[in-house]
């Protein structure tokens, strides 16, 4: 794509663990990016963007508050892709309406707003979550397959206090509602636990969680977790190919692998014998695993990267940055 007919599209949320991907493979397929970040003075959560390959030509800087009603306007205005990533990642708060649920809605509501004004915009992929997929109280045992028509249950995550599943959930609801009453093209996608290499200065929720907390954190685990893992790098893929193959629609299930927590250590200290990992199993009995198709995200061409290549390279990007001392 030459500078004459690059298209312009647009990343919400952009200096975010996965928008951070998506913006660099986005340069990389020679797109201008309209990109929007809370700050834009803050080198914190812009410097790894501005340093990417062919930022300095055709990455533009926007600041936009997700709560503010108009805010996205100048940046959806002319593009013909809008990625929409940004949403509070809390799994607790004191005022959970306030902190979490009203940001995430409020904040697509108000991206798709802006997307409805502009004729340019042909699609938008919003980032969701698995959660608002798996989460409603079915129970998960080995003969469950769980696809793209699963729907979380929005009074389960409330009455069981999963306030950052009923946000993903509510979010996604008023999304498709949206659309449906605007005639916007929209595509979702539910990427399980995101890990792998981080572009961005900070630790993402995701790794933090399930990587650098085994690693320098508690020195039990409950072997009853299950946990739903696929790279940040598959999950940026995604979003492109969402965006560019025309027979795209509906929602994306995008989970490699179904694993329980002890697994993963498992797999960390093969990788990496010198690491600090917990030795104790909290005697619990092993949950059953599930299985999440992955019928539909191969259909966007999406050849999974393994757990293993993912969680070695989560270590090595880790190390690089000095949050594990190598």
């Amino acid at each position: 794509m030459n500078s004459e007919e690059a298209k312009v599209v647009c990343v919400t949320g952009a200096s975010g663990y996965i928008a951070s991907w998506v913006v660099k493979l986005l340069l990389q397929r020679g797109y201008i990016v309209k990109a929007s970040v809370r700050d834009p003075n803050n080198p914190e959560k812009t410097e790894h963007l501005l340093s990417l390959e062919g930022a300095k030509e055709r990455l533009h800087l926007f600041k936009a508050n997700l709560l503010e009603e108009g805010a996205f306007d100048a940046l959806v205005d002319g593009c013909e892709g809008v990625f929409h990533t940004a949403s509070p990642v809390l799994l607790s708060a004191s005022d959970p309406q306030a902190e979490i649920i009203g940001p995430a809605v409020t904040g697509t509501l108000n991206v798709l707003r802006s997307c409805s004004k502009v004729p340019s915009v042909k699609r938008v992929v919003l980032t969701s979550s698995i959660c608002s997929v798996l989460i409603n109280g079915k129970p998960l045992t080995p003969d469950v397959v769980v696809n793209e028509t699963w729907f979380a249950d929005p009074v389960f995550c409330e009455e069981s206090k999963l306030w950052y599943y009923l946000s993903k959930t509510l979010a996604e609801e008023a999304a498709w509602k949206f659309a449906k009453e605007n005639g916007i093209d929209l595509v979702t996608l539910h990427p399980g636990i995101v890990i792998g290499p981080l572009l961005q200065p900070t630790v993402n929720f995701s790794t933090g969680m399930t990587v650098l907390n085994s690693v320098t954190g508690a020195q039990s685990i409950s072997t009853d977790e299950v946990l739903v893992f696929v790279d940040v790098r598959d999950v940026a893929y995604a979003h492109i190919q969402a965006f560019e193959v025309p027979s795209a629609t509906g929602r994306y299930c995008l989970v490699d692998q179904v694993v329980e927590y002890f697994e993963v250590l498992k797999i960390l200290k093969e990788l990496h014998s010198d690491l600090s990992l917990p030795e104790k199993c909290e005697d619990k009995k092993p949950c059953p695993k599930y299985q999440i198709s992955k019928e539909k995200a191969k259909s966007l061409g999406i050849n999974f990267i393994p757990l293993e290549v993912s969680l070695r390279d989560t270590i090595v990007s880790l190390k690089e940055k000095g949050f594990i001392k190598a």
